[in-house]
């Protein structure tokens, strides 16, 4: 993630990563990351209800941040915002998602309202 926002954030003044494993992400959730971030926030979360987290947008970034996490922990989340706050980050955090981590959330995915043919293609 620090590779990624680094390089991001050598051409913008914002970079926004959102994990591909978030169905409930929405646009009004990137849009208001990108305001939070314009508005004054140097870093903005999307807690996940497993303890990590679907997004992370920053204004500003270094490796510490990420260094050393333990991930796919449940204590993912805490552990980076407490980091922010000791690098004296203004941080906010999203409403909390789920995201797609075991078999059983397939369950929960299939309950969404997609199209059929992502219903058929999910089934195999």
């Amino acid at each position: 993630m620090y590779n990624a926002l680094s390089r991001a954030l050598r051409r913008h003044d914002v970079a926004i990563l959102i994990g591909t494993d978030c169905p409930m992400l929405a646009p009004q959730d990137l849009q208001r990351a990108a305001r939070w971030l314009h508005g004054g926030c140097d870093a903005v979360l999307a807690p996940a209800e497993d303890g990590g987290y679907a997004l992370v947008a920053m204004k500003r970034v270094r490796p510490e941040l990420f260094e050393g996490i333990a991930w796919g922990g449940a204590q993912v989340y805490d552990e980076t915002v407490t980091r922010l706050s000791r690098a004296g980050y203004r941080w906010r955090a999203l409403r909390r998602v789920w995201d797609v981590d075991r078999p059983e959330d397939l369950d929960r995915l299939r309950s969404l309202r997609f199209s059929s043919s992502f219903r058929r293609s999910a089934r195999r």
